[in-house]
């Protein structure tokens, strides 16, 4: 029987389209490892062309975990996603295989490898604040909890409504900042190695504006007008998605689908941004080149140096 304390969690971060998938299966293979997807719009069925979820044809023999779960119509919140993902790598762990986590949404990431304990809910307060949410705005919603809580304001979207009312009701009902929530810098199990994908602005930014220009010819808006009859505008997180907002508003005749394209490059370069920023202040990354050609040694280094 294989000693799960012995086997290693490996997560690899990094911005969108610098290069994570590519790593993450050279990774799994080399390890023995299976792909657990930590990015929070890849659970969705059907959101496939816009989150760059990679075809069953391209993983490689590699078994994929926690993708295509729900319907775009179903809710999922960090705490929901935190105890499938959980469950799945203990799982994999138990029967001696590396999991190897990758996707872009950092708080998901850290949920799954820090501890992190999830504060409660208060109906009445996030009702009243879903309220105020549809009757001014993310915008200004987004203001106030800058006033509060100016880190977790810059780490949050002004125009992610759903996250900003999260912060706001866990600041009231604590009575603390809703940063004091977020995990602390300390693995719950220490066998975990994060490995981060460098890659420099520019580049990243071509990278970014020719993976939505290849969406856009891949089908992306026909995904859209399907996943819209399938209830995608009522899905209280799925209709978030970068990419989807956009295209949903060129459907309904409120801008061009060029000026739709271009939305979602900004968007998307934005959201890239805020990836770096919060990687960025976890020291325990071990970060390797986009570009590097030895970039897979360097990155498996650094689970060996886990041994030691």
């Amino acid at each position: 029987m294989p000693d799960p304390i012995r086997v290693p969690i490996v997560a690899v971060v990094g911005a969108t389209a610098s290069g994570k998938t590519a790593l993450s299966l050279d990774l799994a293979e080399a390890l023995g490892g299976e792909i657990v997807n930590t990015d929070a719009m890849q659970v969705y069925r059907g959101m496939d062309v816009g989150t760059a979820k990679l075809p069953p044809a391209e993983r490689r023999g590699i078994p994929h975990h926690l993708l295509d779960l729900l319907s775009v119509r179903d809710p999922l919140t960090v705490a929901e996603f935190q105890g499938r993902a959980r469950a799945v790598v203990t799982r994999l762990r138990a029967q001696g295989t590396v999991p190897v986590l990758v996707g872009g949404s950092p708080l998901y990431t850290r949920a799954i490898l820090d501890r992190f304990e999830f504060p409660g809910t208060d109906d009445a307060v996030r009702a009243r604040l879903e309220a105020e949410l549809a009757e001014v705005g993310p915008g200004a919603l987004h203001a106030r909890l800058a006033g509060l809580d100016p880190a977790a304001a810059d780490g949050i979207g002004a125009d992610n409504g759903r996250r900003v009312v999260r912060a706001l009701e866990v600041i009231e009902i604590t009575g603390r900042p809703f940063t004091a929530s977020l995990p602390a810098l300390e693995y719950a199990d220490p066998l975990t190695v994060q490995v981060g994908v460098e890659i420099g602005r520019p580049a990243l930014d071509a990278r970014i504006a020719r993976r939505v220009e290849e969406m856009f010819a891949a089908g992306f808006v026909a995904e859209v007008e399907r996943l819209l009859a399938e209830g995608l505008a009522e899905g209280r997180t799925a209709s978030r998605a970068i990419g989807y907002r956009e295209v949903a508003a060129y459907l309904r005749g409120e801008c061009t689908e060029a000026e739709a394209r271009e939305r979602t490059v900004v968007a998307t370069r934005r959201f890239a941004r805020r990836q770096e920023s919060w990687n960025r202040k976890d020291p325990r990354i071990r970060w390797v080149r986009y570009d590097d050609p030895d970039r897979v040694r360097r990155a498996l280094e650094a689970v060996d140096d886990l041994a030691t």
